[in-house]
């Protein structure tokens, strides 16, 4: 785990605020003692350098054989406390992080209006944060349709809300926005233009990868697949010309609440999945959400025969990019 997001997690913690015991005697400081725990905490949390670290009074704890330890992180003007425990007997440091399960807003994420694939009155929800220029994202939408979707058939539904990182993918917000335009009229148009942008990435980034032509190909599949579904070329036409991100930025700003930092990112009944991963993975969360909403999962196919190992392919990527 990245050294910012570690410590970023650290200035978050903090034990509730409450009825307090009465502060016990404070004890002679052992200047030893200090350092040692002050070099700790640096080293386990990945405290940066620049950062000063300073140990509070103990206090009574609720944890029999321990004391509430304050350590104070700071930089200039800004600084943070943090609660650990430390033994009776001097010898261990622990620390507690509170989780409030009532407020937890991976079960809360708003997927009002969002085309659903699927059930819609399923238990068990498939929430992506998609980009549909993310090569990633397109592995895992291949995970998901049609291997997935006709696993579970009506037992899931399948949400999608839009994610796009416009520093890596120059097309992706374009995308989005034709993707809501179509959604707007139809939830089934919108499923088959995602469908075939995960599939045919290539044909929109083009040989030259020219930004303007990705844009005039979007919208050229955009109308094509609403020609097919019938819907009102004129009232599409005038959404794509507006290319309003409004309602895009409102979800990219929900995936940062979310502590989303790449696609894709999966959501099912809460349990979280960080990248493409292998079907057969998904399908464990899958199974686990159906058997906590008190359904059968479907049972598991058959292993088919071992096929011959082949030579990965050359190169490497990073998650999301």
């Amino acid at each position: 785990m990245p050294r910012s997001q570690l410590f970023a997690g650290l200035l978050a913690l903090g034990l509730a605020a409450g009825c307090k015991a009465q502060p016990a005697p404070p004890s002679a400081p052992d200047p030893g003692l200090d350092r040692r725990i002050e070099v700790m905490v640096r080293a386990e949390f990945n405290v940066p350098e620049d950062y000063s670290v300073s140990l509070g009074a103990r206090a009574p704890s609720n944890v029999p054989g321990f004391e509430t330890l304050p350590v104070t992180l700071s930089r200039g003007t800004k600084s943070t406390v943090v609660d650990f425990l430390i033994s009776s007997d001097n010898k261990t440091l622990a620390r507690l992080e509170k989780f409030d399960l009532e407020k937890d807003p991976a079960f809360s994420i708003d997927v009002t209006g969002r085309p659903v694939r699927g059930n819609p009155a399923a238990r068990v929800t498939v929430i992506n944060f998609d980009d549909l220029e993310c090569p990633y994202c397109a592995r895992m939408h291949q995970s998901l349709f049609p291997s997935t979707f006709e696993r579970y058939k009506d037992k899931v539904r399948f949400i999608y809300k839009d994610d796009p990182l416009v520093d890596l993918h120059p097309w992706a917000m374009h995308a989005a926005v034709d993707a809501n335009c179509l959604a707007a009229q139809s939830g089934d148009v919108y499923w088959t233009y995602v469908d075939y942008l995960h599939s045919h990435g290539q044909e929109v980034n083009g040989e030259d990868r020219n930004l303007q032509k990705s844009f005039a190909a979007l919208d050229r599949i955009a109308r094509q697949e609403a020609t097919l579904g019938k819907l009102d070329g004129s009232k599409l036409d005038a959404c794509m010309a507006k290319q309003d991100e409004t309602a895009i930025h409102a979800e990219t700003k929900e995936a940062d609440s979310l502590g989303i930092e790449g696609t894709p990112a999966v959501f099912v009944n809460g349990e979280r999945i960080d990248g493409a991963v292998p079907e057969e993975k998904v399908w464990m969360v899958i199974d686990r959400a159906l058997r906590a909403a008190g359904e059968q999962p479907p049972a598991t196919p058959p292993a088919g025969p071992a096929e011959p190992a082949k030579s990965a392919p050359s190169g490497s990527g990073k998650q999301g990019l």
